[in-house]
C-alpha cells in the first residue's frame, strides 16, 4: 500500500471507544503523560510549509520514524518461558477464577448476541496467544447423573498480560447460543447452550471453574519479526487474533518486535455484528503499512457475482496476493466455526487450478512448512 511521506504528527492520547479496552488504557495515560515516552519522536524532518484548512493552520511535518505510544505490560517474566503452558489445570481439578467483567459487544441490529468476558485468574493459569481455556458451567450433566458437566472449549481473546496488561486475567469473546424451535419459530431455553448462556449471564464477582491451557496450533510463531501473518475469523473466531494484535501493536513488550504484515479478514453478518472494531480500526490508523483488515458484510455487501459476501469472496478478491505471500513463507490462520472452511478451500482450490497449481500439492507443502494454523468447532 502506498502511503505519502508527509503526515500530521497528533500529540493527543488514542481515544478508544470500546469501554473495555477504554479501562485498560487509562492507567497507561497517566504513565505516559508523566514521563512522556509515549510522544517519543526519534526522528523526523520539519517541513516549513503551513497548510491552510477550514481557516486553521496546520503545521505539517514529514516523519520518517515516529514510535508509537505503546501500554507498558507486566511481568516481563511471562515471556521467560521456552515451551506453551499446557493443561496447568484438567478437568478433575479445575481452577476457580473469578468473573471480572461482562460486556455485551455488539449494536442492536446484529443477529444474536456476543459478550466480552474478562476472568480474574490471580495470574495462576498463565497461557499464551492462541491457546483456549475450557470451562466447566454449573450443574449437572445431565448425561451423566451427579457428574459436571464437560468442559468447553473457548479461544481467549487477549494477550497473555490480559486485558488489565497485568498478567492476571483473561478474556474470551462468547456468542450466546440459542435455540429456535424450527415449527413454532420460538425460543426453546431447554435447547439454548448451557455454557455460553451461562457465561453471558454471569456477574462481576462469580465464580468459574476454568480448565487448560491448551492448544499448540493457533500459537503466533515469533521466530522471524518481519513475518506475515494472515489471519481469517469468522465472528468470535476472530478470538485469538485479537491477542496477537494486542501484542504486536498495542504493548511494549521489550523483547518482542513485530515489523512484518498482519492481514485480517473478519465476515460477520452485518456492520453491527463487528467485533473489537474499534481497537482493529485504530491499528490500520497507527500501523497503516503493518495491518490491513478486510471486512465481509454477508448481509450488507455484494460478491463479485452480487451474492452474500462472505469471508472466501473477499480472500478471493485478494487471492494473487494472498498466494504470493504464502509462497514468500508467510503464516494463514482459521478461526471460526467448521462450517467456514469447505467454501474457503473450494475458493482457494479454484484459484490454486487458475494458477496452474495443484491446491493439494500446495496445501502439503503448507502444512509441511507449518504455515498453514486451523482451529474451528
Amino acid at each position: 500500500m502506498a502511503h505519502s511521506a508527509v503526515s500530521q504528527v497528533s500529540v493527543t492520547p488514542a481515544v478508544y471507544s470500546d469501554p473495555s479496552l477504554r479501562r485498560s488504557v487509562l492507567k497507561a495515560n497517566s504513565l505516559r503523560f508523566r514521563d512522556k515516552s509515549w510522544i517519543s519522536v526519534s526522528s523526523f524532518v520539519l517541513k516549513s510549509n503551513i497548510v491552510q484548512s477550514r481557516n486553521q493552520s496546520i503545521f505539517s511535518m514529514s516523519v520518517q520514524q515516529v514510535s508509537k505510544p505503546k501500554v507498558a505490560v507486566s511481568p516481563l517474566e511471562l515471556e521467560d518461558a521456552k515451551e506453551p503452558p499446557l493443561n496447568t489445570y484438567k478437568p478433575k481439578e479445575p481452577y476457580t477464577a473469578t468473573i471480572a467483567s461482562v460486556e455485551r459487544i455488539v449494536g442492536p441490529k446484529a443477529p444474536g448476541e456476543t459478550c466480552h468476558i474478562v476472568i480474574d485468574h490471580g495470574g495462576n493459569v498463565p497461557y499464551w496467544e492462541g491457546q483456549s481455556y475450557g470451562v466447566i458451567p454449573p450443574g449437572e450433566n445431565p448425561k451423566k447423573p451427579r457428574a459436571p458437566h464437560n468442559v468447553r472449549l473457548y479461544s481467549i481473546a487477549s494477550s497473555r498480560y490480559g486485558d488489565s496488561f497485568d498478567g492476571k486475567t483473561t478474556s474470551l469473546c462468547v456468542r450466546r447460543a440459542v435455540y429456535y424451535d424450527p415449527e413454532t419459530g420460538k425460543e426453546d431455553p431447554s435447547k439454548n447452550g448451557v455454557c455460553s448462556n451461562f457465561l453471558c449471564d454471569s456477574k462481576p464477582g462469580d465464580k468459574i471453574k476454568i480448565t487448560g491451557p491448551s492448544g499448540k496450533i493457533m500459537l503466533l510463531p515469533e521466530d522471524d519479526e518481519n513475518a506475515t501473518h494472515i489471519m481469517i475469523a469468522t465472528g468470535t473466531g476472530v478470538a485469538p487474533y485479537r491477542g496477537y494484535l494486542r501484542r504486536m501493536f498495542m504493548e511494549a513488550v521489550p523483547t518482542f518486535k513485530f515489523n512484518g504484515l498482519a492481514w485480517l479478514f473478519l465476515g460477520v453478518a452485518n456492520t453491527d455484528s463487528l467485533l473489537y472494531d474499534d481497537e482493529f480500526t485504530k491499528y490500520l490508523q497507527d500501523y497503516p503499512d503493518n495491518f490491513r483488515y478486510d471486512r465481509a458484510l454477508s448481509r450488507e455487501q455484494k460478491n463479485k457475482n452480487g451474492g452474500k459476501m462472505y469471508v472466501q469472496d473477499k480472500i478471493e478478491e485478494y487471492s494473487d496476493e494472498i498466494f504470493r505471500l504464502l509462497d514468500g513463507g508467510a503464516h494463514i490462520y482459521f478461526c471460526g466455526l467448521k462450517g467456514m472452511m469447505p467454501g474457503i478451500q473450494d475458493t482457494l482450490k479454484r484459484v490454486a487450478e487458475q494458477r496452474g497449481e495443484s491446491w493439494e500439492e500446495k496445501l502439503s507443502q503448507l502444512k509441511k512448512n507449518k504455515q498453514w494454523h486451523v482451529e474451528v468447532y
